[in-house]
């Protein structure tokens, strides 16, 4: 495996797709706070499953257009150290959420064709890291874990100005070509590591990493 490479397992569900995710050395865990995704978890969960997996792996809050009532019951609840936002939230929304708990966050911004870059540039400054997926499709009730990915090439000479992680139909057949043509030193998986939503493959984790 490549060291440098730091993967997240998203929509993790249980303790044991937790300890996977430990065991194959796996630097992020995401915890899913968006209800109708089959990766969602309620706050109890959350916090079991947090506090489970202590301070062996980056535990990460997915959020979509919460409030602030409903981020401070899960950032009171549950330990985290990072809050991911994935949905419509502004610039000025991400500094009023790292301002407020005092937590990095991610930003995920989706993208499909060339003009979908000019949306990176706005959150440089504001995020400490973005995710970068495939644009979810307006059919979908999720804003990610469709297993889509997009044309990689996009990202080839793009020159990103702070910490970024690439996300969309990953998994072990095609994460070292992705890496390749975007130069991704981090990269976010969830069904591509998955036997059914919401149900990780411990197989499917141990091919991932020992493929990058």
């Amino acid at each position: 495996m490549h060291l440098k490479v730091r993967v997240k397992i998203c929509g993790i569900t249980n303790i044991s797709d937790m300890d996977a995710s430990i065991k194959y050395g796996t630097h992020y865990a995401g915890l899913m706070f968006f209800e109708k995704s089959p990766r969602f978890v309620n706050l109890n969960l959350a916090r079991q499953l947090s506090l489970h997996a202590g301070n062996k792996i980056k535990k990460v809050a997915v959020t979509v257009n919460l409030n602030n009532q409903i981020l401070d019951e899960i950032v009171k609840k549950v330990p985290l150290d990072f809050i991911q936002l994935h949905g419509n939230e502004t610039p000025k929304r991400v500094h009023e959420i790292k301002a407020r708990y005092n937590l990095p966050v991610i930003k995920a911004i989706g993208i499909s064709e060339p003009t979908d870059l000019d949306f990176i540039s706005p959150f440089n400054d504001v995020a400490d890291q973005l995710l970068i997926d495939a644009k979810s499709p307006a059919s979908s009730i999720l804003p990610g874990g469709n297993g889509l990915n997009f044309d990689w090439k996009l990202l080839k000479d793009f020159q990103f100005s702070c910490p970024w992680l690439l996300a969309g139909g990953l998994n072990s057949e095609n994460a070292a070509e992705a890496i390749a043509i975007t130069g991704a030193t981090q990269l976010d998986l969830s069904s591509g590591v998955e036997k059914a939503p919401g149900l990780k493959d411990e197989d499917k984790i141990s091919l991932l990493m020992s493929s990058i």
